[in-house]
């Protein structure tokens, strides 16, 4: 069965219906990114995410902001500028995918095989 069937299936479920908000691969590199805590411009994490879109870097940024994990800054200059940081929800959720990273590398050469 496919996975969307299932969330449909089971549309209250707690765990679907919030890891589904931020487990894509590119939220959690954004996510990893902003963790030094310093507030980073679009081009900064696209230089940091090179193989992202901008397509994809601007869509992601969007809906971390929608479901709080970042926070968007804009400033009234010109040219414009805008800052995203990680908001209170986003940086309790890196030690989760710290832990994540970490069993990756442990791991790594087991997954690969």
């Amino acid at each position: 069965m496919e996975i969307r069937n299932l969330d449909l299936k089971y549309p209250s479920c707690p765990i679907r219906n919030i890891l589904s908000r931020f487990s894509d691969k590119w939220s959690l590199l954004i996510l990893v990114v902003l963790q030094s805590g310093l507030p980073m411009r679009y081009g900064e994490l696209k230089k940091n995410i090179p193989d992202i879109s901008q397509k994809m870097l601007s869509k992601t940024l969007k809906n971390l902001e929608k479901h709080n994990l970042i926070i968007r800054k804009a400033y009234l200059e010109i040219p414009p500028k805008v800052e995203y940081y990680l908001s209170e929800t986003g940086k309790g959720v890196l030690p989760i995918i710290q832990s994540m990273i970490d069993w990756v590398e442990s791991h790594r050469d087991e997954i690969f095989k």
